[in-house]
């Protein structure tokens, strides 16, 4: 792995304090410990960008590799990372590493896809792809 400075700091901190996402630019950190999507639609959400940030995170699929195009991020390393994310990633010139690359990602019961996963199947951007996770997300809340 080839990783610049911010980006060793990323993943340094997201294994050191276990971590679920570390973005780092300069002296300017962000971290969460919450799961899934949630701590980028949070970001979002809050009207943030990581723009300039090398991101770390424990588990990038596709729904959250929509988001972080859409949050701007410079460049992302995912301990496991789908094919997906990664196509949707290169697509948009955001550059990755990982240490596992997997078909898909699995649902926290692993008997079947990660519903975000599933949920941005058909998306044609990153825009549309967070349309379909707020809905999905709806979906799984029951409102």
């Amino acid at each position: 792995m080839n990783l610049t400075e911010n980006m060793k700091k990323a993943v340094s901190l997201l294994d050191e304090q276990g971590l679920t996402l570390a973005a780092v630019r300069e002296n300017e950190t962000i971290t969460s410990r919450e799961r899934g999507v949630k701590p980028l639609l949070e970001l979002i959400d809050e009207g943030k960008t990581l723009e300039g940030y090398s991101a770390a995170d424990k588990i990038v699929g596709a729904a959250a590799a929509y988001l972080y195009v859409l949050l701007g991020v410079k460049e992302l390393y995912a301990g496991v990372m789908s094919r997906r994310a990664l196509g949707v990633l290169k697509k948009y010139g955001i550059g990755s590493e990982y240490d596992t690359l997997a078909e898909a990602i699995i649902n926290r019961s692993g008997n079947g896809f990660c519903p975000m996963e599933t949920a941005v199947s058909d998306a044609v951007s990153p825009e549309n792809a967070l349309e379909l996770i707020r809905a999905k997300l709806k979906e799984l809340s029951g409102r």
